[in-house]
């Protein structure tokens, strides 16, 4: 537990006691401080309170608070000897302090790079691409290779990437003098903004390359030949390192994501790893039993149906599934036969089933005879 030597409930010099100041207890974590300290610069910060000299106060004594109770040293120090133990290594308020909070608050007022404002106009890293690409169900079984165009930012290959023309350079930027932050007063604390002049970059392009007109990069199209595994499914994401827009002041290009999107097919449904179809078979095929040919993604398999048959009796053909994906092995095919009554008869045709017909009547009335019975059972 911290304070052993007791609350410092007391001020000196005027001051109040940190802990109190942000209103955590003395054993807060480090989250807690963190916390606390965002929501009272968030209500007392002088851009939501202009003119109110209360809100300025109460907000410079909590980063004050802050700046010391965040530091585990400083804390330390603060929780043995108090105030008085802040006079050697933190005397007053310091303008400065208002460089670390940036983590704290640039995002929630959207300034950025107000407090301790870093340099831009570095190597940045070149902006992701996305390319959606439509394929056949077949392909996505088996893989295949296709051309992409993709419209992108490459480097400019006149003035090497850099925006000036052919033997020149960029020079400092006379409004920031090269630091591409300009720094300005603003209340008690100093406030540092990115220099409208340079963009930040420190540097302006005097001379600029007359074929991509300063900017570093110019539009392309560029034709890539990708390879798509066997085995992808619908919505998979192929990440190629290195191939998206090219990045600014000489920093590495992005990365170009091709999502997948698998036309279906008028036979095959996927499920997994497995396809599924349907078969018709006829009638004397059902009763008699037939060896059929079942389409497949290989080609032509040949399925033996027993006699007896049903409609809708599904049979496994093993290993003819689609490939797994960056593994070994691959799925099943599942084929479900149906059954198809003919609806046009010749005259031979009739004959025989008239003829089946009367062989099978007695069991005909039979079945219907066991049906009635189960019916009877169930409603009593």
């Amino acid at each position: 537990m911290r304070g052993s030597t007791g609350g410092w409930s007391e001020c000196l010099n005027g001051k109040r006691d940190y802990y109190e100041v942000l209103g955590v207890p003395r054993d807060a974590t480090e989250q807690q401080i963190k916390s606390a300290y965002r929501k009272m610069a968030i209500k007392y910060h002088p851009d939501k309170n202009p003119g109110d000299k209360n809100a300025e106060e109460m907000f410079k004594e909590a980063a004050e608070a802050y700046s010391v109770l965040s530091d585990p040293e400083r804390r330390d120090r603060y929780d043995r000897y108090g105030h008085s133990g802040m006079a050697g290594g933190f005397s007053g308020f310091d303008p400065t302090i208002f460089a670390d909070f940036g983590d704290i608050l640039g995002d929630f007022f959207g300034f950025g790079d107000v407090f301790g404002a870093r340099k831009r106009g570095g190597p940045e890293r070149g902006t992701d691409l996305r390319y959606d690409l439509k394929i056949a169900f077949r392909e996505a079984a088996h893989g295949v290779r296709t051309k992409i165009k993709i419209p992108r930012q490459e480097a400019c290959e006149s003035c090497g990437g850099r925006g000036t023309a052919k033997g020149k350079s960029p020079v400092t930027c006379p409004n920031c003098r090269g630091t591409g932050q300009v720094r300005y007063q603003q209340g008690f604390f100093s406030i540092s903004r990115t220099c409208g002049n340079c963009n930040g970059a420190g540097r302006v392009v005097r001379d600029p390359c007359e074929t991509c007109q300063g900017n570093g990069r110019i539009r392309k199209e560029k034709v890539l030949e990708i390879k798509i595994p066997a085995g992808v499914d619908n919505g998979a994401r192929l990440r190629i390192q290195g191939e998206g827009e090219a990045g600014a002041h000489g920093g590495p290009p992005g990365d170009l994501y091709v999502v997948i999107y698998v036309e279906e097919h008028p036979f095959f449904q996927r499920q997994g790893n497995n396809i599924y179809c349907q078969v018709p078979i006829s009638i004397t095929q059902a009763v008699l039993g037939a060896e059929i040919t079942v389409p497949s993604l290989d080609g032509e398999e040949r399925l033996k149906v027993p006699e007896g048959t049903q409609s809708g009796t599904v049979f496994r053909l093993r290993n003819k599934g689609i490939v797994s994906l960056g593994e070994r092995g691959r799925g099943d095919q599942f084929v479900a036969v149906n059954v198809v009554t003919p609806t046009r008869l010749t005259k031979e045709q009739r004959q025989l089933f008239m003829q089946l017909a009367d062989i099978n009547q007695k069991d005909d009335e039979s079945q219907e005879r066991n049906l009635f019975e189960k019916v009877k059972d169930i409603f009593g």
